[in-house]
């Protein structure tokens, strides 16, 4: 794999790309980011000048649905990401050593890279009977990260287990399985939420940080805005018939033949921020909806415990365009009616309150 001080350029020419093909990558990496046109020629100086970033991958409880879904990025493809992007110096699911060799690295990682690796997570550690759930390399898990997490640039959590806890933190959480962020609160913590995530959102949150030599601009939630700002509703090529009220009313039903909106049938997109309808799965194929399945909001906080996948949300409101467009027509009619009176009244009061004012001040 090289040595984490080469740089991503170096080890790529080592292994006979041309230059072309280096910036064709960049921009296309460049275009799977959302970034500007400029943003292509900053990809290519930084990886030809930076030297590749050190990744710890710790796997704590798990299903391992997260390195099963980064392995089949399509850009960057995985083989990029991890043999010259990245230095991936531990991964127990996928790396040769074993046992104490293993084990080693890790130690070895903390004293030549201090502060300048990067901790990815895949997995939650349980708290209960002090962490005797999970045992790794003989030892607790969250020992595991906690001693990790000292040395670390900064933390990324992968999917919903890192980041919210998901199934096993569900009630009633007999292991007391926790999120990243309840346990490391030193550190800058990245949550790539989804059960599992992206592989694309995956593979580009690892490309940022390795380019830009910094983390991606996050929401108030400590998700990456580029991939978790929209709700899939927004972006969800089924919308047009949930505005026209034409929804799916049983499944194999002639509207789900035609493709209609799976609202009634509990898809939970127009509450669910994720990448889902734009960037979709398997190398851009498709994604659930598609298939002709809801969303089950798996990358939100707490959605094994929020009732069936199959519950209608309740809380929804529906436009309905063909439905019931002069009604709405009506209604907005009626709230700028009730707006203007309730500005005139604020105005005759404030008005009133100044000649009181003035009779007092003249008095």
């Amino acid at each position: 794999m090289g040595t984490a001080t080469e740089t991503f350029y170096s080890v790529i020419r080592r292994q006979g790309i041309t230059r072309r093909s280096f910036h064709k990558f960049c921009s296309l990496t460049a275009t799977s980011l959302g970034l500007g046109p400029l943003a292509a020629s900053r990809i290519a100086n930084a990886l030809e000048t930076k030297p590749r970033v050190p990744v710890i991958w710790m796997h704590g409880l798990e299903c391992t649905c997260c390195s099963e879904s980064f392995i089949r990025s399509a850009h960057p493809l995985v083989k990029d990401a991890v043999l010259s992007m990245i230095s991936l110096d531990y991964d127990d699911t996928i790396m040769a050593a074993a046992g104490h060799q293993a084990e080693a690295i890790l130690d070895e990682t903390r004293a030549k890279h201090k502060g300048q690796y990067i901790l990815a997570v895949e997995g939650n550690p349980p708290l209960n009977e002090g962490g005797m759930f999970c045992i790794d390399g003989g030892k607790p898990f969250v020992e595991k990260l906690k001693l990790m997490a000292e040395d670390a640039m900064a933390i990324i959590a992968w999917g919903a287990c890192a980041s919210w806890g998901c199934v096993q933190a569900a009630k009633p959480n007999p292991t007391q399985a926790t999120p990243i962020d309840k346990v490391i609160t030193n550190k800058p913590i990245i949550k790539v939420p989804g059960c599992p995530p992206i592989a694309e959102v995956m593979t580009g949150v690892v490309t940022f940080i390795t380019t830009f030599g910094k983390l991606p601009e996050l929401d108030r939630q400590g998700r990456p805005k580029m991939f978790y700002s929209q709700r899939i509703h927004d972006k969800c090529y089924r919308r047009p018939h949930f505005d026209a009220g034409q929804f799916v009313e049983e499944w194999d039903d002639e509207a789900a033949r035609k493709g209609y909106c799976l609202y009634k049938m509990g898809c939970k997109g127009p509450t669910t921020y994720n990448a889902c309808s734009t960037v979709r799965w398997n190398g851009g194929v498709s994604f659930p909806i598609q298939s002709g399945h809801g969303c089950i909001g798996c990358s939100e906080d707490g959605f094994w415990d929020k009732g069936s996948f199959y519950d209608r949300l309740t809380t929804i409101k529906q436009f309905g365009i063909e439905k019931n467009a002069d009604q709405i027509g009506m209604a907005a009619a009626g709230a700028v009616g009730a707006a203007v009176a309730a500005h005139a009244a604020v105005t005759a009061v404030k008005r009133l309150a100044s000649k009181r004012e003035d009779v007092d001040h003249n008095s």
